[in-house]
């Protein structure tokens, strides 16, 4: 790119001053899509049996919805955890645990039932429980692939 003054700048000159909030934000998230995107698309590329995709565009739709569900699913655990959190005793001890499970395993129900309404059968997870047990697979491998990248990312220094 060239500026007014005719001196030519790389876009990657721009990462020379700290980001704001919202830029790490954007950086943080539009990673996270990406890191869903290809986890998406070699489990459908290599076990095509169980995760299909009608094309790349559907792939990435559905990586935007994954993220974004995956988000609000972790938000929702945490204040419920932080309600029971807050309250003493053994019981309120179970019910964070019980409730955090309930919501993270029961909201793989409701993320298969979203991408199905979103995306019809141009997505197809098969396999046990309608998909669900594939679907679980295929998050904890997205969840993983985030956390070595975030782990190699901060041993970068």
């Amino acid at each position: 790119m060239t500026t007014m003054a005719g001196t030519t700048v790389s876009v990657w000159d721009t990462f020379d001053h700290t980001p704001t909030g919202r830029q790490r934000a954007f950086l943080r998230y539009f990673t996270a899509i990406l890191v869903d995107l290809v986890v998406l698309n070699l489990f459908i590329e290599f076990w095509p049996t169980m995760v299909s995709a009608s094309s790349f565009t559907i792939t990435l739709l559905a990586a935007v919805i994954l993220q974004v569900l995956l988000k609000l699913t972790i938000v929702l655990e945490h204040k419920v955890a932080n309600y029971w959190k807050s309250k003493p005793g053994g019981f309120s001890t179970f019910m964070r645990f019980f409730t955090a499970w309930l919501i993270l395993f029961g909201s793989k129900f409701v993320i298969l039932e979203a991408l199905v309404l979103a995306l019809g059968d141009r997505l197809k997870f098969g396999g046990p429980l309608h998909g669900v047990v594939v679907l679980i697979v295929v998050i904890v491998a997205m969840l993983v692939a985030e956390v070595v990248l975030v782990k190699l990312y901060r041993r970068m220094g």
